[in-house]
């Protein structure tokens, strides 16, 4: 028998804290389960009986070899578990998130200026009583540890059960393997320590090398200017120019010559989703990407960002807010129009033909969508103001996003009235989101799925184009990718490149 104060076997010990974990932080796994499995049938039953005992038992095993090995560094490994573990948790639970690889990319890509705007009342709450709490147990409690002998009797025994239990389990293993990203993304400790592991490895592979594209050449001296646009979590079904009941784009609906485009973006997280509007094709590798390709051919690119995760980029002019806040004036500074201060001037001091300008907006990104424009923005209201985006009405949280959309539309009509003004140049705005947003539908909230089980909303994606007068014209595009952008870019300033393809050019 054991007790919760003073000395504890080290089985004894590994059992109870498994049992805490799996009691305290797996009702989101076990809900998924219970929603996609006939729980009532003889096998729905056997495969829940099964995860249970062998999440209790692994979990279990694996906390006996850490102690057995180091009770100082057990612990240790523990209370930061319990403590991370609770923070998972809380996200899962505020806004349906799976841990996986991708979010893990999203995660440690985030900066502390975004990663602030989570913080809220109900995590501390989580932070407390799930990770605190425990942890200052665990940091008490005096473990009692095993013989050698006894260490391998318990571990050989162990291992013997849970490959019996897999055994018997064969039948269920295709369902198991079927699902196998989400409960691997539910499971704690493993979502994270796994997926962290997963990703720097797959981070080392890619960035090994930087695959350089085959040289490039420019085909006439007409001074041509692009201004690409990348949008943050921008759902074009919010768009009233993709047939949205609210006016959502009051400007840019009036503008002659803006054309927009069904299209799909081909990630739903930040750093792949701008991956793909950089690069001329879709793949795991990492090309060149755009501004670093037309910078080595001798066209000028400028790079301006109140964002983060795009690619490493190799150009001398890259400009992030800090860099831009010396030569702006005004309460819009905070906001994304700091990427249009002096950007005119800037463009007309090029000493190149070819122009590329890249601004990576943060325009829609939540949770807090009502921080992210001016107050003269604010169109639609009631808003929400709460990081927890599931305590708003939906009335709320679709005014408050609806409202980011209205001020993306302000900067686009923005955008194309400076490039009417470069007479000189023929010029194109091209405005393209790196992924969409949930917003409630179906409980999920902002975006970072695994793309084969998102919903549309965090994938189907803006993408408009504006063209001055005796530029270009449009073809009749139907269904759009991110990567139509880098061959569209080359096509209109007349770069001609080995790596070119036609069929991904938007224009005749």
């Amino acid at each position: 028998m054991f007790t919760l104060k003073g000395n504890f076997k080290i089985t004894h010990f590994v059992l109870l804290m498994s049992f805490i974990n799996f009691l305290f932080f797996h009702l989101p796994f076990f809900t998924f389960v219970f929603n996609n499995l006939d729980y009532k049938g003889v096998n729905g039953i056997t495969i829940i009986i099964s995860l249970v005992i062998l999440m209790l038992v692994l979990n279990a095993l694996v906390f006996y070899l850490i102690f057995f090995l180091s009770r100082y560094v057990g612990k240790f490994l523990l209370v930061l578990f319990f403590i991370i573990n609770s923070i998972a948790v809380y996200f899962i639970n505020t806004y349906n998130v799976i841990i996986d690889e991708s979010m893990i990319g999203n995660i440690l890509n985030t900066k502390f200026e975004e990663s602030s705007s989570f913080f809220s009342l109900k995590l501390v709450v989580y932070v407390i009583l799930f990770g605190i709490i425990p942890s200052v147990y665990i940091i008490k409690v005096k473990i009692i540890n095993v013989v050698w002998g006894q260490f391998l009797k318990t571990m050989s025994l162990t291992l013997l059960f849970i490959l019996a239990l897999v055994f018997v389990n064969a039948s269920n293993w295709l369902w198991i393997d079927k699902n196998s990203k989400v409960l691997g993304g539910l499971a704690m400790p493993w979502s994270y320590t796994v997926n962290i592991s997963l990703f720097y490895t797959h981070e080392y592979k890619k960035n090994q090398k930087e695959i350089v594209l085959p040289n490039a050449t420019i085909k006439d001296n007409q001074k041509s200017v692009v201004i690409l646009v990348i949008g943050e979590s921008a759902r074009s079904q919010n768009f009233s120019l993709y047939g949205y009941s609210k006016n959502t784009n009051p400007l840019l609906s009036k503008i002659p010559n803006v054309s927009h485009f069904n299209a799909k973006s081909c990630a739903t997280y930040t750093t792949a989703g701008l991956k793909g509007i950089l690069e001329h094709t879709n793949t795991d590798d990492l090309y060149e990407i755009l501004p670093n390709y037309l910078f080595r051919n001798n066209v000028d690119v400028i790079w301006r960002t109140t964002n983060w995760g795009e690619p490493p980029v190799h150009i001398k002019n890259y400009q992030n807010r800090e860099a831009l806040m010396p030569y702006c004036k005004g309460e819009r500074c905070n906001y994304d129009e700091i990427l249009l201060s002096g950007l005119k001037e800037q463009i007309e001091a090029s000493t190149k033909n070819k122009i590329l300008v890249v601004l990576h907006t943060s325009t829609s990104h939540g949770p807090t969508y009502s921080q992210k424009y001016p107050p003269q923005f604010e169109t639609f209201k009631p808003v929400c103001n709460s990081v927890e985006l599931g305590k708003c009405s939906h009335t709320e949280l679709i005014n408050a996003y609806d409202n980011t959309i209205v001020y993306t539309d302000y900067i686009l009509s923005k955008v194309i009235e400076d490039l009417k003004q470069l007479k000189q140049f023929h010029s194109t705005m091209i405005f393209v989101s790196d992924h969409g947003e949930s917003l409630g539908e179906k409980n999920l909230y902002m975006h970072g799925l695994p793309l084969s089980i998102a919903p549309k909303e965090q994938f189907e994606i803006p993408f408009i184009v504006w063209l001055s007068d005796g530029s270009k014209q449009l073809k009749p595009n139907k269904m759009l990718s991110q990567n139509h952008v880098f061959h569209s870019v080359l096509n209109f300033l007349a770069i001609q490149s080995p790596i070119y393809d036609e069929k991904m050019n938007i224009f005749k």
